[in-house]
């Protein structure tokens, strides 16, 4: 895989097509292994930027809570 940043659902639909592949069954051992060992970088990519969302959103919501409670009405 290459160092390009990979959008989400980029990854996500080469990770399905892996796991299609992989799950017909007539794929040669070697790139089984290929797709297999990809389709775990595509698994990481995904988590990562699911991962760093979660923590974007959590700050997010942090600073409106601390906005919100310095108002008074």
């Amino acid at each position: 895989m290459t160092k390009k940043e990979i959008l989400f659902d980029e990854a996500m639909l080469q990770l399905e097509n892996i796991v299609r592949q992989l799950e017909q069954g007539d794929v040669p051992l070697e790139s089984a292994i290929e797709l297999y060992q990809k389709g775990m970088e595509l698994s990481k990519v995904c988590s990562d930027k699911l991962q760093k969302a979660e923590k974007q959103l959590v700050t997010f919501m942090d600073e409106n809570k601390e906005d919100a409670g310095g108002v008074h009405e």
